[in-house]
């Protein structure tokens, strides 16, 4: 029994130690949950401390400045244009043809190439149309020869017919005669002149001054009078049309300056910056296209350098009028919002200001405004994305920044 209860005694012992120890585990590993806690407590704190010091620190310090491109405000006079579409015309064109048959003995020209008036173009054998002058001034030697006998008789005749002679009726016969001989010998002188004129026609010329075409014969072939296609074809380069189209809307316009005196037009290259030729209007059609709706008209250029070309589609532009002393911004100033356009102005404290603003007619990379801004002032021209009224802002002149179309 003894023994029984020393071993209960035992085991109540053991239990007694693995609770102590449990309890001393579990008091080692709250103080660790608390230490960690805690650590991490400081540690965010001293973040969040540094973060608000540094923002702190930052919004001590001044806001950076915007990097922008200005423009400076100009008071010019702006002109205004009408713009339109037109093709090369020259202003004569002809085909070159042979106006008599025969066989090509030369053709000194080359293709395209440029000739004056009078230049030799082609060369037909003037051999046959020779022989047929020769024939006719022998034929009116012959009948100079006759007359000259005819008329020698008949004032023998009319010496015997007052001594009688000779009968009235010889007399008139051999008159009749004379008057024959005479009408040969004037039919002699149009068979010359004919004949002549085939053998001038032998030297095809150029009758005006210009460019040829591509040549559609060659030496040695036998052409027809007036054959179709000709030789040639010459087209006048200088002076040279340009026809062109504009809506009917803008006739009054147009009238009106056409009527006050010589209206400027230039063609345009395709940037619709750089002038191809400068010329003046001619001509305003009689009646609008009711198809297209619009009213055509036509230019002439001197065109010395041949910058137009016959068949050539151009762009044109009219000057129709001037604004004189307009206010002119660059067309890329101009900001559009939901109260209507605005610009942002850079004013002496170095800050963009939004400024409501008017405008009238734009062109050339040009804006008119007819409200708000003043000669002088200094508007945004690229970077206005980053900007909200009153924003610090570095300006920087464009590059390359020119003087508006029409600045005087």
């Amino acid at each position: 029994m003894k023994w029984a209860a020393m071993m209960v005694s035992a085991k109540q012992q053991g239990r007694a130690k693995q609770k102590r120890r449990r309890r001393t585990q579990g008091i080692l590993l709250l103080a660790a949950l608390f230490l960690l806690v805690g650590g991490y407590g400081v540690w965010r704190y001293q973040g969040s401390w540094k973060a608000k010091a540094a923002e702190a620190a930052q919004s001590a310090q001044p806001a950076p400045k915007v990097p922008v491109t200005v423009a400076t405000v100009q008071k010019t006079d702006f002109p205004l244009y009408f713009y339109g579409l037109g093709t090369v015309t020259p202003l004569n064109s002809v085909t070159i043809s042979s106006r008599v048959t025969g066989v090509v003995t030369q053709v000194p020209v080359k293709q395209g190439q440029m000739v004056k008036q009078g230049d030799l173009l082609a060369e037909i054998d003037p051999g046959p149309y020779q022989a047929v002058l020769d024939q006719a001034k022998a034929k009116q030697t012959e009948d100079e020869a006759t007359l000259k006998n005819s008329q020698v008789v008949l004032k023998r005749l009319s010496t015997l017919l007052q001594k009688t002679f000779e009968t009235q009726q010889d007399v008139d016969n051999q008159q009749a005669v004379v008057n024959t001989t005479t009408a040969e010998i004037e039919g002699d002188k149009a068979a010359i002149e004919a004949a002549q004129l085939n053998l001038d026609y032998t030297k095809i010329t150029s009758p005006l001054a210009g460019k040829t075409s591509f040549r559609t014969i060659d030496p040695g072939n036998i052409v027809q009078a007036d054959q179709s296609p000709g030789l040639f074809t010459v087209v006048q380069l200088q002076p040279i049309y340009v026809s062109f189209t504009e809506p009917q809307e803008d006739i009054p316009t147009i009238n009106k300056t056409f009527a006050a005196g010589p209206v400027s037009i230039d063609v345009l290259a395709p940037d619709m910056k750089t002038v191809l030729a400068s010329g003046t209007l001619d001509a305003v059609q009689n009646q609008v296209d009711q198809t297209s709706g619009t009213i055509s008209l036509k230019a002439s250029f001197a065109n010395r350098d041949q910058a137009l070309w016959p068949g050539q589609s151009v762009n044109t532009r009219m000057r129709v009028g001037t604004v004189a002393g307009a206010i002119v911004v660059p067309d890329e100033a101009v900001q559009h919002g939901p109260d209507g356009l605005f610009a942002y102005v850079v004013g002496d404290d170095g800050k963009a200001h939004r400024q409501t603003i008017k405008t009238g007619p734009s062109d050339g990379g040009n804006t008119v405004v007819t409200d708000g801004l003043s000669p002088g002032q200094r508007v945004v021209s690229a970077g206005q994305y980053r900007l909200v009224d009153g924003t610090s802002v570095d300006p920087q002149p464009a590059p390359g920044a020119a003087q508006p179309s029409g600045a005087s």
